[in-house]
């Protein structure tokens, strides 16, 4: 399906419900972003190895990780499927969605996705109060985490490689081995101890 973008066409969440299931669509201000195209093996492979190690990091605790495609509807015209994410508060889940923002969201970065994950939604995510955004670039095997300060907003941000760990904003008992993620040996570092 072809939707018409120009200038004043801003989509809502109720033309989103009427789009057909078999395509894949985000919002972003009203924008119509189209997610159709399948994922790369080594997308899905980095962003697969992330989610378990986060189950791991956020057993026992409150907070629940989630894996694309579920819808996340953070308002009327802005609704995304994130590659991993988690709600740290129950009420959010719905039958059909996420009601609300999530505490952390992990995008898996793309050739044709990069643009977008790291301009137009840090933008939406910093807005709507996402407490910590991940971007995984695969190739590359790097991270990008942000965090929200105290003032609303991501500031720099923090670059990592597979050597490092990530922890998490929103609790765990354990941070995340980005070597584990990236599917690379341990630092040497580590067997020091």
């Amino acid at each position: 399906m072809s939707l018409p973008q120009g200038k004043g066409i801003r989509y809502s969440y109720s033309d989103y419900l009427a789009w057909p299931d078999d395509e894949r669509w985000e919002l972003i201000d009203g924008l119509a972003f189209n997610m159709t195209a399948a994922p790369t093996p080594r997308h899905q492979r980095v962003a697969a190895l992330f989610y378990s190690r986060l189950e791991l990091a956020l057993e026992g605790e409150p907070c629940i990780p989630f894996i694309a495609p579920t819808d996340v509807v953070l308002s009327e015209y802005d609704v995304v499927q994130p590659d991993v994410f988690v709600i740290c508060d129950e009420k959010k889940i719905t039958r059909t969605n996420i009601q609300g923002v999530p505490d952390l969201v992990v995008e898996v970065a793309s050739p044709s996705t990069a643009m977008k994950d790291r301009r137009d939604k840090k933008i939406l995510y910093e807005r709507h109060g996402v407490q910590q955004y991940v971007i995984i670039d695969p190739e590359g095997e790097y991270i990008e985490c942000f965090t929200l300060q105290p003032d609303g907003m991501y500031g720099r941000g923090e670059i990592l490689g597979p050597e490092d760990t990530l922890a998490l904003a929103c609790g765990g008992k354990r941070p995340i081995n980005l070597w584990e993620v990236f599917e690379k040996k341990p630092p040497e570092s580590i067997y020091a101890e």
